[in-house]
């Protein structure tokens, strides 16, 4: 029987950690298979092998693919993929990628004025010359849905052609989608391409005031990081296991309590609501939308310690994330940069940690680490108004022994005197 209870103790744990195993592993997309499935789609899946994105998103595990099948590569389109520069034909595919999963329901719930999404193009950091974004709408009329930015050329979606919740949905579309910041006149003989194209592994340090200048909604933010000297901190965090970055959107901190002024915070309190907004490991958006421990520590965590400064993540109504601070509630708007061990994710509230800012909004004095002292350095000093007294003092300063004590003392002696008194 003891043999028994530890195998299974051995085996369940070890099942356990097999099936985690397993299940990260199916989570894990392999596009070129998914679209081996459609002979009409061998351009573009050619193209995404031999530009390396294809392997690129095998670490992602939610998106939605803008494919465009052969019938829709029109000469001039083949003839801009062989022309340009690898390094910009990756930019170009990625503009293809958006960064969360729709499905058909997501489709038909999207509103007249559309819906801004995230494409891969704009996580990687790449976008300096316009927005990597691109707007979904849909004609309530005839149900038709298009995609594009204001600064290119809409493009039509023809079918829904996959979908694999919650990880992966092939759109095709009626044509490639160009995005601003790519020069389709270039070609690989008048602009060679760089000797470290955007494909290898990202570098040692990725310059996060670049990102958030980049994300041109970030101004207060910014500020606030660079006037605390945190964000130096946070780009030698990168390495190990990286870093997800919250960061508040100028409306975030316009929309702030008029009893809230975090200018006037006292630098040490400036730095913990900043760090509060830092997880101390690398999430992409589909990670946090299926996160399985929704209690997060922060870089705050690391230094007031274990079950302080936690945020709470969690998803609602299909794919929007939400962060609950135990103050506010904030939602990710957007993903600024996404690319590992980097990310970075636009939220709609400053997260205002609860030891800091009660309900009031008001802020507190973080408590100090109480210290004990194994030798009193001055018999002057009055005690800690977390030190109980000892039981013999009372308020008015006289010593009063314990009642138990005194009553076996006036008992002994009555026995003292009527022994005497015998003796006598």
């Amino acid at each position: 029987m003891a043999n028994v209870i530890s195998l299974s103790h051995f085996t369940l744990p070890a099942l356990a950690y097999l099936l985690l195993l397993l299940s990260s592993t199916a989570a894990a997309i392999n596009v070129t298979a998914v679209l081996s499935s459609f002979p009409n789609l061998s351009s573009f899946s050619n193209l995404l092998v031999s530009s390396g994105i294809a392997a690129e998103l095998s670490g992602r595990n939610s998106l939605t693919l803008l494919a465009v099948p052969n019938s829709q590569f029109s000469s001039a389109s083949v003839d801009l993929t062989r022309r340009l520069p690898p390094s910009t034909l990756a930019d170009l595919l990625r503009f293809h990628v958006l960064l969360q999963f729709l499905s058909d329901s997501d489709l038909r719930r999207i509103p007249p004025s559309g819906a801004a999404v995230t494409t891969l193009y704009e996580a990687s950091g790449r976008t300096f010359f316009g927005s990597g974004s691109v707007n979904v709408t849909r004609d309530p009329a005839s149900g038709s849905v298009t995609i594009g930015s204001p600064s290119t050329k809409n493009v039509t979606v023809l079918k829904l052609l996959e979908t694999k919740p919650p990880n992966i949905t092939v759109l095709s579309v009626d044509s490639l989608i160009v995005p601003t910041g790519i020069d389709i006149t270039a070609s690989e003989t008048l602009t060679p391409p760089p000797t470290s194209t955007s494909l290898s592994p990202p570098p040692a340090g990725i310059n996060l005031t670049q990102i958030l200048i980049n994300g041109h909604n970030f101004n207060v933010a910014l500020s606030l990081l660079v006037a605390s000297g945190v964000i130096t901190e946070f780009e030698n965090d990168e390495r190990g296991a990286g870093i997800t970055v919250f960061v508040p959107t100028d409306s975030a901190f316009s929309d702030l309590p008029s009893n809230v002024n975090l200018q006037s915070l006292p630098a040490e309190q400036k730095a913990f609501v900043l760090k509060f907004h830092v997880l101390h490991s690398y999430y992409t958006l589909g990670s946090l939308e299926s996160i399985t421990n929704p209690v997060q520590p922060t870089l705050a965590t690391e230094e007031m310690g274990a079950g302080s400064y936690t945020l709470n993540i969690s998803r609602v109504n299909g794919s929007i994330v939400t962060i609950n601070s135990g103050v506010v509630l904030a939602v990710v708007t957007q993903t600024a940069f996404d690319q590992n061990p980097v990310s970075v994710f636009g939220v709609s509230k400053v997260l205002l940690p609860k030891e800091l800012f009660p309900k009031s909004g008001q802020p507190v004095a973080p408590a100090p680490p109480q210290e004990i002292s194994l030798s009193p350095e001055s018999s002057d000093e009055q005690p800690s108004r977390l030190v109980s007294p000892p039981r013999e003092i009372v308020s008015s300063g006289a010593v009063k022994r314990p009642l138990g004590s005194l009553a076996l003392w006036w008992w002994w002696c009555c026995w003292c005197i009527a022994f005497c008194y015998l003796l006598v």
